[in-house]
């Protein structure tokens, strides 16, 4: 089993925790300027993980297992969605409840009963069943590089193209840069130069945000929230994320601290009765807000930031 998938399978379990960074690649580019995909009426060339390949457009059966964020953004529904056994990606359920599930393996089996005219793979092709030649006797298959599986905004121009959608692709970018601007002046305004630490409580465990870890990004780099000095303290995020000690927790020097845990969460009630960190100026401060549904803050994507932004802006503006 590959890392990238180890780390989606182990996000939903409460006893093991091994979140994985896709980090992309940084080799040297040619000064020359890139050159633009081929395409007609009817189909399109891009470079892929797997070399130059051909997809027809106006594909309708869709299968892009885990980047679904990116097919609804551009308007399109999958044929299936990506699942681990029950669990799914709950901050798109609003638009996937109806839609059948495909385990994160892809199994030929399960593939073929849905009959896609159109797949798209992450580059880590080792976690699936089949191979790309299984895939591709089924339907066309596009297979994303490195940079393109790590990268919500590379995905978004890719797939926008493999669906012959680039215009809608930059619609939901742009409105997506709006809304940023627009959240960004009223969190100014709201808290100032107060900072904000977000915290994953799950299985009795504490998983620090980094400055740069999944949604943390939207919170400092996009909206322009300040960071507290443990945050900075913890530097760029590791590979592996690891907990952080209780104890260690207790010097969390945030003004606000988002505190995302399922209901009935074990951590939160420890929290709760620890006096280390009832001691802590936000807890005393009332400045603790604890998220019961926070899946958008462990993903990236574009639903998943605007629901992140959302959820700042309804706890922070008031």
């Amino acid at each position: 089993m590959n890392e990238i998938f180890k780390k989606r399978l182990h996000f939903f379990s409460l006893f093991t925790i091994l979140l994985l960074l896709l980090a992309g690649c940084g080799g040297t580019k040619s000064p020359a300027e890139p050159e633009k995909p081929v395409e007609n009426d009817t189909e399109i060339t891009l470079d892929s993980k797997m070399g130059e390949v051909t997809i027809p457009l106006g594909a309708k059966k869709i299968i892009a297992p885990f980047h679904e964020d990116a097919l609804l953004s551009l308007g399109a529904t999958p044929v299936a969605k990506w699942a681990i056994g029950t669990s799914v990606q709950t901050h798109l359920e609003e638009d996937l409840k109806d839609v059948p599930k495909i385990e994160w393996t892809l199994p030929l089996e399960q593939i073929l009963s849905f009959e896609p005219d159109l797949i798209i793979l992450e580059n880590n092709l080792d976690s699936y069943e089949g191979t790309y030649e299984d895939y591709r006797k089924i339907a066309p298959t596009y297979v994303m590089d490195e940079e393109t599986t790590g990268d919500w905004r590379k995905q978004l121009d890719i797939f926008g193209q493999l669906l012959g959608k680039e215009e809608e692709a930059k619609q939901a970018l742009h409105d997506y840069e709006e809304k940023v601007a627009d959240a960004k002046v009223q969190l100014k305004e709201a808290i100032g130069d107060e900072t904000v630490a977000a915290v994953w409580v799950i299985g009795g465990k504490y998983f620090l945000f980094e400055k740069d870890r999944h949604s943390a990004e939207v919170i400092y780099s996009e909206l322009g929230i300040n960071y507290p000095s443990l945050v900075e303290e913890l530097g760029e995020a590791a590979p592996q994320w690891e907990p952080i000690a209780l104890e260690k927790l207790s010097e969390l020097d945030a003004d606000h601290i988002f505190l995302l845990a399922a209901e009935e969460e074990e951590g939160i009630e420890t929290l709760k009765n620890s006096k280390v960190w009832n001691s802590i100026p936000a807890v005393k401060n009332g400045q603790v807000y604890v998220l019961n549904e926070a899946d958008s803050w462990t993903n990236k994507g574009l639903i998943a930031s605007k629901k992140t932004i959302d959820s700042i802006l309804n706890t922070l503006v008031k």
